[in-house]
């Protein structure tokens, strides 16, 4: 971990600062907007261990019901203080009060504490307590959180973990907890989310910062937050455990502002279908060390920019140093895989599919490598960094221009476009480019064909990693678009039987999931599967897999089918398994974006002849609608023409994103389109 020290040199002789890198996995957006002026609220009132039978009483507030546990009071304040290592240290400050509604809400109670630490430094938790409170015959009845039931273990290299959880849980328990955790790391000043799980009814968080050092201040979410202000001055008191002197003393002031950010009644947050990731979209506040401005001294500039940021990457030893190394080495392990010759584009290909195949991926792990391009080729195996920084290395030891590219995947949460936050990044691929062409390579995945990504990498801005340069890159899911197109045909040459022939090219993606699918169970299997969704008493001949092997195809399955049917009445779904079941949009409402994984466009043939004893007795009604201003189509023309039935359904979608004030006309028309293909045709046998 790079650190870096700041003297004060007329002030504080010894004063030095540690700065750290900023705790990593927390997601940003771009400031939204905050009120300046104060709101009407009452007054917030929480101290530690009052609890009154009044308080379990929480009916006159608001909140969905539905809940399995509410928040009624989140509270945070961090601060700055004089420490004894020359320097000065945060502290912040959590109390936090909940009731459990019911059962599903006790794991309200299981709460955990992440603590960094570097080298022989590391974050404090000091002055722990946790209670639970019931009401026991009219009377409050409270249990201490045991000290022997908190649990400290490591997390990761740089982070340990402190779990607890409350005792005497019952439905209807208040639970109540506090602590404070003390940092040497000025980069950590701790963000603070204004909602969750559950509904908060009052969060509050206060900072109160010196003006040496400056913040970029990063908000996201829709809660309206009251924002204020207040200036005062402060005198850090510092103490130098190895001064010579007779004090070991001496104070430094500052000005400070205290900001103050209240939420009220702010609704739970779940994770709905097709979100990238629900820390996108969490009302929070978060904060970057942008500048340290001491007195007498040059301006620090802590968090950089691009270009120094690339040239950090392209220099270290488990990014870039690697790859702009001469990789002689590698000469032995490429002349069997491009021999026969062929252009740059046909080597580049041969490469890419040599990587993909031979190297097994063990994960992810963010940006860096963990191993030496060497041991990594020697192992034939590693993380995606690993893998993709390899292959980086293989093209341009065949003289074919390659490159690093650094994103965050959807699961991970958006990077941030103006600021090089470089723990939003957790993805590393390759770009290759032959003449005019890029081609975007990703060898860590044994599905993907060339120039092919997984619709995870499509999660928005990214940057392409040069010396001195970080090119800024855009992988919008709107730039994808998931096509198919099934055909199926039905006839009766054999009284009480139904014959027909399935056919269909299936989207890049569910294509994917299809040869893993086989893959892993073999085809007998993936047919055998399919067989189980058809109702009623059905057998498939002549099943066919295409494509399989043809990494950049479609996969395309065909079958033959045979069908009993023979009751007096037929009702008979002409959408088969390929109509839509269910409405992906359950929620009555949505607080923030669906982001869909790609853009549909899905086409279903159908034609049915009409058995010579039955006669048509019922056909549903052709239809088509539209999505807002060109965003979607569905389309359901059906006809009979003589003895033969047809239908030509069509479900467009032309863009990924909808923002939650269209939420309402996008789940009304997926609705529609499922009550449409579950109308079925009716079949009357002749008398």
């Amino acid at each position: 971990m790079i650190y870096k020290k700041y003297k004060l040199r007329s002030l504080i002789p010894e004063f030095n600062l540690l700065i750290m890198k900023k705790l990593p996995g927390l997601i940003l957006i771009l400031l939204c907007m905050v009120q300046s002026s104060l709101i009407a609220q009452d007054k917030l009132n929480l101290k530690y261990g009052k609890i009154t039978p009044a308080d379990f009483d929480l009916s006159k507030y608001k909140f969905d019901t539905s809940v399995n546990a509410v928040v009624i009071a989140d509270v945070g304040e961090s601060d700055f203080e004089g420490n004894t290592k020359s320097g000065i240290s945060l502290s912040f400050k959590k109390h936090a009060r909940i009731k459990i509604l019911n059962k599903n809400g006790f794991e309200a109670a299981n709460q955990y504490i992440l603590l960094y630490f570097s080298n022989k430094s590391e974050e404090k938790l000091i002055n722990l307590k946790g209670t639970t409170y019931n009401l026991e015959n009219g009377k409050v009845v409270e249990t201490e959180l045991d000290k022997k039931s908190v649990f400290k273990e490591k997390y990761d290299k740089n982070h340990m973990i402190v779990r607890f959880t409350l005792p005497a849980l019952t439905e209807g328990s208040i639970i109540e907890f506090s602590y404070t955790q003390t940092s040497d790391f000025i980069h950590n000043l701790q963000p603070w989310e204004f909602q969750g799980k559950y509904p908060v009814l009052w969060s509050q968080y206060e900072a109160t910062i010196p003006d040496f050092y400056n913040y970029v201040f990063l908000s996201q979410g829709t809660v309206k937050l009251d924002h204020t202000t207040s200036t005062s001055r402060k005198e850090f008191r510092i103490s130098n455990s190895s001064s010579t002197t007779s004090s070991g003393f001496f104070t430094v002031p500052a000005n400070t502002v205290a900001h103050k950010w209240i939420a009220q009644n702010c609704p739970a947050l779940k994770t709905e279908s097709f979100t990238t990731s629900i820390q996108n979209h969490i009302s929070k506040i978060e904060f970057q060390l942008s500048q340290v401005r001491y007195p007498d001294q040059p301006v620090q500039d802590v968090m950089g920019n691009w270009e120094k940021m690339a040239a950090e990457l392209m220099k270290s030893e488990h990014f870039g140093s690697g790859i702009e190394k001469s990789n002689g080495w590698l000469d032995d392990e490429l002349r069997p895989v491009v021999q026969n010759g062929g252009d740059k584009l046909d080597k580049a290909k041969k490469i890419y599919a040599y990587v993909r195949d031979k190297f097994t991926c063990n994960g992810k792990r963010g940006i860096y490598m963990s191993e030496s391009l060497r041991t990594i080729n020697k192992n034939k195996s590693g993380y995606v960094a690993d893998v993709n920084m390899l292959l980086i290395a293989m093209l341009k030891q065949q003289d074919i221009e390659a490159y690093p590219i650094i994103l965050s995947t959807r699961g991970h949460g958006f990077t941030h476009e103006f600021y090089p936050l470089i723990d939003r990044f957790n993805y590393v691929i390759c770009a290759a480019k032959v003449g005019d062409d890029i081609y975007f390579l990703d060898a860590s995945d044994p599905t993907l064909g060339f120039n092919k990504l997984s619709s995870e990498c499509y999660n928005g801005h990214a940057r392409l990693i040069l010396p001195n340069v970080a090119q800024a890159l855009y992988f919008n899911s709107d730039s994808l678009i998931e096509k198919k197109l099934t055909s199926v045909f039905i006839r009766s040459s054999t009284p009480g039987e139904l014959e027909g022939h399935f056919s269909s090219n299936l989207g890049y993606y569910e294509s994917i999931a299809t040869r893993t699918d086989i893959k892993s169970k073999g085809e007998s299997s993936f047919f055998k599967s399919l067989q189980t969704r058809y109702t009623g008493d059905i057998s498939l001949s002549k099943e066919k897999v295409d494509m399989l092997t043809e990494l950049e195809k479609p996969v395309k399955v065909e079958y033959d089918f045979v069908m009993k049917q023979d009751d007096e009445m037929i009702y008979f779904n002409p959408m088969m398994n390929e109509g839509y079941k269910g409405n992906y949009f359950k929620s009555a409402e949505r607080f923030y974006p669906v982001e869909m994984p790609y853009r549909l466009d899905e086409t279903y043939i159908f034609s049915l002849e009409i058995p010579q004893d039955y006669s048509l007795e019922e056909l549903p009604k052709s239809a088509r609608v539209n999505l807002g201003d060109g965003d979607g189509s569905f389309e359901y023309m059906i006809d009979k023409s003589g003895e033969t039935v047809r239908l030509r359904s069509r479900v467009k979608l032309n863009r990924t994103t909808f923002m939650p004030e269209e939420y309402n006309d996008l789940r009304e028309f997926f609705s529609y389109i499922v009550k449409k293909h579950a109308e079925p045709i009716v079949l009357k046998k002749k008398k």
